[in-house]
């Protein structure tokens, strides 16, 4: 068995004790406490200790007095075992330890190769910097390879599932080498971008660096089968070591089993690739992520061959940003998995309008942004949500949370593809400081600068097609965990009945919300939408 983990400024100290290019370091893992027995290969070295410090443990090296060898031993608790094998790039192999598995507990241990031998420095991955964040793109680096950073300064653009948001950098040094540059595309969360260093001296050691290329994806726990092998003298670990959990899961089609690793499964799933119908490349015809990749490439190249055969027919591939693949998933997720359901209510707004009219003037003399009719409707929903707090809720599985706070998501429609920032506490908010917000939002979507709390945390979204595209009226998906969605059309007018016979022409809005029925029945539907009217038709109500 073999595992690359990420090497770290903490090993040289390993490697200045150990005093050789190569070394392995054989860690026992028990219930209480973790200890590590090192064995040299080359000469001995003679009593002495070395403290890692507070996190990392202590290591401490004795002499046999009946051999004469050497023994190096490391305790550190298992959670601090965990942090150095999740902060360390180094290969795991069964090296010198078969005999400590007599005692039926986890045995991994440590082989220092050449690696070593780079100066000090940090790999900096790519960081997830929103919830649904797996993977980003480069948009452009701030600093360039040799330039001295400092904390708090932005390294690079990161254009994530949500909008462009800058990295800034933790420790002081400077950057010796960027790994993934300007345009990189689907780097996944702590993949290697750049390295920096401590010595500007040191920066030309890493002119000709390649991160490994086991360092991508490291956020997807690969089973041990699917783990790059080791070469040499390396020894392959038993089977008995290999967990159970990162066993296949089975399927079964016609009687046959197939196995499939947890992620190959997972992303079977989600582009719909029969297992059945492939063979695996993995131990016992196991079929892994790299099998199913493998299909989805084929059969793109397979459509495209069959789309340039057609006589005729001219296309463009455009490729789709983050934003847009994300967006993708989460709507078809959201159609396939919320049982939706929609009511729609059409409301006069002569007064609304004549309100907004009566206060963009006042607006004008404070300098202030003018009151749209969408702004509103953002305010009247909010109130809503407040009046009937059902529908400001969100569907947990085994429980319904419902929100304290009224945080109204706003649809705004870019080149960049579909963003809803948030309007925080919307209900305690006026009308001119909510314009002024859905405008400063608006502005930094289209430029798409959205940092995550910017969109992160609504309770309820507001899409408005009508006053911008003049769309009569619509159903939105809901936009999940949230359990509604209301979609607001163009105003029209219409002549209806007056008094004394007579008719008179009126200005009607459709309004549509889309419902979770697992969270919002239909009465109570019924009732914000009541409410909503309400303050529609009625909006110096939402002055008071």
């Amino acid at each position: 068995m073999a595992l690359l983990l990420r090497h770290s400024r903490k090993l040289r100290r390993v490697h200045g004790v150990l005093d050789c290019e190569r070394g392995s370091i054989a860690r026992h893992f028990s219930a209480s406490a973790c200890s590590t027995t090192l064995k040299k290969e080359d000469a001995g070295v003679s009593n002495s200790s070395l403290e890692y410090g507070k996190k990392a443990g202590s290591l401490s090296i004795s002499q046999d007095r009946k051999s004469g060898k050497d023994t190096h031993k490391f305790k550190v608790s298992p959670q601090e075992a965990r942090g150095l094998y999740s902060s360390n790039r180094v290969l795991i192999s069964a090296t010198g330890v078969n005999s400590l598995f007599s005692c039926g507990q986890v045995v991994l241990a440590r082989h220092f190769s050449s690696a070593a031998d780079l100066p000090a420095h940090e790999e900096i991955g790519m960081p997830s910097l929103s919830p649904t964040m797996t993977e980003g793109n480069i948009a452009r680096w701030v600093k360039k390879e040799g330039d001295k950073v400092s904390p708090g300064e932005v390294l690079c653009e990161v254009e994530t599932d949500k909008a462009t948001v800058e990295m800034e950098c933790m420790e002081e040094g400077y950057l010796a080498k960027i790994v993934c540059g300007d345009g990189a595309k689907e780097i996944k969360v702590g993949e290697i971008i750049a390295i920096t260093v401590e010595e500007e001296g040191d920066i030309e050691k890493f002119k000709d660096y390649k991160a490994p290329a086991s360092s991508a994806a490291p956020a997807e726990s690969k089973p041990q089968s699917e783990s790059t092998e080791p070469k040499g003298e390396e020894k392959e670990l038993p089977k008995a070591a290999e967990p159970k959990a990162t066993k296949t899961e089975e399927s079964s089609h016609s009687g046959d089993r197939v196995f499939s690793s947890p992620i190959a499964r997972k992303l079977a799933e989600d582009n719909n690739v029969p297992l059945s119908s492939l063979k695996g490349t993995g131990p016992d015809g196991r079929i892994l992520k790299a099998d199913i990749e493998e299909y989805l490439s084929s059969e793109a190249k397979g459509t495209k061959k069959e789309a340039a055969a057609a006589p005729g027919l001219g296309h463009v591939d455009l490729p789709n940003s983050q934003i847009r693949k994300v967006t993708a998933n989460r709507l078809l997720k959201s159609k396939q998995t919320i049982p939706h359901y929609y009511l729609t209510v059409d409301s006069r707004v002569d007064e609304l309008i004549k309100l907004r009219s009566e206060l963009n003037p006042l607006q004008d003399a404070s300098g202030g942004k003018k009151i749209s009719i969408n702004d509103l409707v953002i305010k009247a929903a909010a109130l809503a949500l407040r009046k009937v707090p059902e529908c400001n809720s969100s569907w947990m599985n085994d429980f319904i949370r419902q929100y304290h706070n009224v945080n109204i998501n706003v649809a705004v429609q870019t080149e960049h593809g579909l963003f809803v920032p948030v309007v925080r506490d919307a209900d305690k908010k006026g009308l001119a400081t909510i314009a002024d917000e859905v405008k400063q939002l608006a502005l930094r979507a289209r430029d798409n600068s959205l940092k995550p709390e910017d969109y992160e945390g609504g309770t309820f979204t507001v899409s408005n097609l009508g006053g911008p595209f003049g769309i009569k009226q619509f159903c939105a998906i809901v936009n999940p965990p949230q359990a509604a969605i209301l979609a607001i059309g163009s105003a029209e007018k219409r002549v209806i009945p007056g008094t004394d016979g007579q008719f008179e022409v009126g200005s009607f809005m459709s309004a549509t919300l889309s419902c979770d029925h697992r969270v919002i029945d239909g009465a109570i539907g019924a009732e914000w939408l009541k409410a909503f009217k309400g303050y529609l038709e009625n909006p110096t109500t939402m002055l008071l």
